[in-house]
């Protein structure tokens, strides 16, 4: 393919594209496919000779989106909103077309540069305090990060060496193993699956701390564990809080912990993977008070801020602790200007797209102003869910509603719920997901795709209804008929 050809089919894969999108609500939302199904569609080996674009293009529609979950189509309210606009798409392009590998500032000025910025604009939609930005000569700032899971092993081990080091230059007598033996690191127990898998990988065990009434972990439980844990000659040196959790939307009550592991030296780190976007409004910015004590704070603008995957913002008060425990030099990375940003210290991998592209693109083809009505939107139309799940007295709201996620189920038992669920997602005209709520089998709506309107969200509770009523039907069937007298000779 050359480049006349590539303007071509450029046009045409942008045509396909937007034709997708526009039509989409016209597709199955859910996959009607068996596990395997792709293989027997293509060839077991990779051709030998080249296939004309023509015949790749016609397989897209026979092979590929059979089997594609359709995450923006407005009938998708499973998991959470995976972010996605035209601005964020054109960006990519752009960014696979100068394909650099940013892992310094010699590798990619650019890259570099624009992504500490775009950071630190993020950070003031957010009204973060000044010691997580960089600046010109902040001893803090931010970096993209693949995944909230990425972000919050890296603050995990960030902490491990830090404390490692504390230690040891008290006690120099004490070895790596046995300190970290002794190390402990706490997180909700409504905290997302990957909190406990850094913790797993950071080779230290991680205690999932009880929640109250509202899902959230509070000062006092913390405090008394910590105790505990001392007392038992523990070294507590991390806390994971979570704002806006994975089954409930739930809030760690940070302006209580915060302070406690101030006080007790432990690295408070933030996750706020979807909720983090709407602290861009002033009406929720309120639920970040108390990242003023974090160590480390990150979210998703992937998830909820119109940015597309991969792009997981992560700040920190001091560069220097991630940098510490992470910074390798060999002399083949070196050059010149060794002090003006090399991000690959503050990640896993070495490499790195150029990603911050998608932030410049969308904050400035939308402003804040088109942000935050966008955030607003989606609440609003969780709003409207909650209101006709609560005028149905066969229903009841199962978690406080605070942005775009609904926590609902039908009165009954955890059985009848999930045969619920299962009738809806096998009609695979909408699609979502449970979870569990005090030991409760509960439903979760979260608005999810750019186009969703209310005419959706009014289709989506009348189907939910309607399969409502067959279920409490077949139900009233099944009792009557085993509570009958036996009529039969």
């Amino acid at each position: 393919m050359d480049a006349a050809e590539f303007r071509r089919r450029g046009k045409e894969m942008v045509d396909y594209v937007a034709d997708y999108l526009e039509n989409i609500e016209k597709r199955q939302v859910y996959p009607d496919v068996e596990p395997g199904y792709l293989r027997s569609l293509i060839p077991e080996e990779a051709p030998e000779e080249a296939e004309s674009y023509e015949d790749v293009v016609k397989d897209i529609e026979r092979v590929i989106m059979p089997g594609v979950t359709h995450w923006h189509s407005p009938y998708f309210y499973a998991y959470f909103p995976t972010a996605h606009s035209f601005p964020a798409m054109l960006a990519d392009m752009l960014c696979g077309a100068i394909g650099c590998i940013g892992f310094s500032w010699a590798a990619s000025p650019a890259c570099t540069e624009l992504e500490t910025v775009m950071l630190d604009w993020l950070g003031k939609m957010l009204k973060l305090p000044e010691d997580f930005l960089a600046g010109t000569e902040g001893r803090g700032g931010g970096v993209i990060q693949g995944t909230a899971s990425e972000a919050t092993l890296i603050a995990l081990l960030a902490a491990r060496s830090k404390i490692v080091k504390l230690i040891q230059a008290d006690h120099p007598d004490r070895s790596e193993t046995d300190i970290i033996s002794k190390l402990v690191a706490y997180s909700s127990d409504q905290a997302h699956s990957s909190v406990e898998r850094a913790g797993l990988i950071g080779g230290v065990r991680m205690k999932k701390m009880p929640t109250d009434s509202k899902f959230s972990v509070r000062g006092a439980a913390l405090q008394k564990v910590l105790e505990e844990d001392r007392a038992a000659g523990l070294i507590p040196f991390f806390f994971c809080a979570t704002l806006g959790t994975t089954p409930s939307c739930a809030f760690d009550c940070i302006t209580e912990l915060g302070p406690i592991c101030n006080a007790e030296k432990i690295w408070m780190h933030i996750d706020a993977a979807y909720a983090g976007s709407a602290f861009i409004c002033p009406e929720f910015r309120p639920l970040l008070n108390g990242v003023e004590f974090a160590d480390s704070f990150n979210f998703n603008p992937h998830k909820w801020l119109l940015v597309n995957f991969d792009c997981s913002a992560m700040w920190v008060k001091k560069r220097s602790d991630i940098i510490g425990a992470f910074k390798m030099e060999p002399l083949y990375l070196k050059h010149d200007h060794q002090e003006s940003g090399n991000q690959s210290h503050w990640q896993i991998p070495l490499g790195r797209r150029f990603r911050s592209l998608k932030m410049w693109f969308v904050f400035r083809m939308y402003g804040l102003k088109g942000l935050q009505a966008y955030i607003r939107k989606h609440v609003g139309l969780a709003k409207e869910f909650e209101t006709l799940v609560r005028a149905d007295q066969r229903f009841e709201i199962s978690a406080d509603v605070v942005l775009g996620l609904v926590c609902f189920r039908f009165k009954g038992s955890n059985e009848l719920n999930e045969t619920l669920l299962k009738r809806i997602n096998r009609a695979r005209k909408i699609h979502l997901v449970p979870c569990q709520l005090a030991g409760k089998f509960v439903l979760r709506f979260a608005v999810c795709a750019r186009t969703t309107e209310s005419r959706h969200v009014q289709e989506a509770w009348s189907h939910i209804s309607h399969l409502a009523s067959e279920l409490d039907a077949s139900v009233t069937s099944i009792t009557r008929r085993q509570g009958a007298p036996n009529t039969g000779p």
